[in-house]
């Protein structure tokens, strides 16, 4: 018996999807009974490096805009969902899970024609298309947010992370943190980063706070992104006491467990940073289904976790990190209110959702 996660695309889908299944490893489940699907993008090389089976199913999202490449999905997408049926035949799956995403509508289909238990996971305060297709399908509807629109009967667990998160704890890390970056404890740290890719707009607003800083000193921790990497490295390092620019970090704990204030994207991100009770200026991206980062990030201000600056905006983002970074009771009061709406518990109670159906 083999249970099927299918969680394709950018970091915001695949991550969670890889927290459950560590969940259920940790549960007491093989490796080799948890089977990943997903298309060739990062999914690919994640699942597979943690040890998980993968089945690869050629297949894209749907094009925003009119173009003829639109017209090839519906082949495309019912050959997925014959290579996922026949994956559940082969492995015996009890319970299929979509993370949202565009191979969510083919997996959750295979698991309609092989009449096996489907739940879906959404990650943002909006449903994205995949989810909102096929939530009629679904026996359990798991949310990040306590109203996510466009998922009736949601129950609102938050956004799967891994274990690391869930043992958080930034005294214990911070030590150790400090040390892998080669920062100082007596300079307060900004974290940056744009989600698994990287976002040339918050890296290009950051090099030129980096170039104009004029305020009290401030060390930089940049995950940049591989691709943005050398061109970060390449700029001066202006002013401030330290800006460390980094590809990517793999065990994120230690990151967030470095920095006193982040500015990041909103999507994925913010289950972590809520995890975390770190402090944030939010940078909602255009991009996806409905706006849906800009209602994330809503979500965290409203609570008092974070300031959102529009992505329009982000030339006056050197003025409100040196107002934030350096004042401690506006720190501790976003913390507190970061602490008070984190979920962290949710990759467990969806891979126990996930058992408890296949019993």
């Amino acid at each position: 018996m083999t249970f099927l996660i299918a969680a394709a695309g950018t970091g915001g889908h695949v991550f969670p999807g890889l927290a459950v299944g560590e969940a259920l490893v940790g549960a007491g489940v093989s490796k080799d009974d948890v089977l990943f699907v997903g298309g060739s993008r990062l999914e690919a090389s994640v699942y597979p490096a943690h040890g998980f089976p993968f089945l690869e199913v050629e297949l894209r999202g749907l094009q925003r805009s009119f173009t003829l490449k639109n017209l090839a999905l519906p082949r495309m997408v019912m050959k997925a969902r014959d290579a996922i049926a026949d994956a559940i035949g082969r492995h015996d799956s009890k319970v299929a899970l979509g993370m949202g995403g565009y191979v969510t509508v083919p997996a959750a289909m295979a698991a309609r024609r092989e009449r096996v238990a489907l739940m879906i996971s959404e990650q943002n305060a909006g449903a994205g298309l995949a989810n909102r297709v096929v939530q009629r399908w679904a026996t359990r509807r798991f949310t990040s947010f306590p109203d996510t629109h466009g998922l009736p009967g949601g129950e609102w667990v938050g956004n799967p992370i891994r274990a690391g998160f869930g043992r958080f704890d930034r005294a214990d890390l911070r030590s150790e943190a400090l040390r892998r970056y080669s920062i100082s404890d007596a300079i307060p740290v900004l974290g940056v980063f744009g989600g698994s890719l990287g976002a040339a707009a918050i890296n290009t607003a950051v090099a030129k706070l980096v170039r104009r800083w004029r305020g009290r000193p401030v060390q930089v921790l940049h995950l940049t992104g591989e691709r943005n990497l050398e061109e970060m490295k390449g700029l001066p390092d202006g002013d401030v006491a330290r800006w460390n620019r980094l590809p990517f970090e793999d065990e994120m704990e230690f990151f967030y467990a470095a920095c006193d204030l982040v500015v990041a994207r909103a999507g994925g991100a913010v289950a972590e940073l809520t995890a975390t009770a770190t402090p944030s200026i939010l940078v909602p991206g255009g991009f996806g289904s409905s706006g849906h980062q800009a209602a994330n990030a809503a979500f965290l201000e409203k609570a008092g976790a974070s300031v959102v600056v529009p992505e329009d905006e982000l030339d006056s983002i050197d003025g409100l990190v040196a107002e934030l970074i350096h004042d401690a009771d506006r720190l501790a009061d976003m913390t507190s209110a970061a602490h008070g709406i984190a979920r962290p518990e949710a990759g467990r109670v969806i891979a126990k959702a996930m058992m408890d159906e296949a019993r």
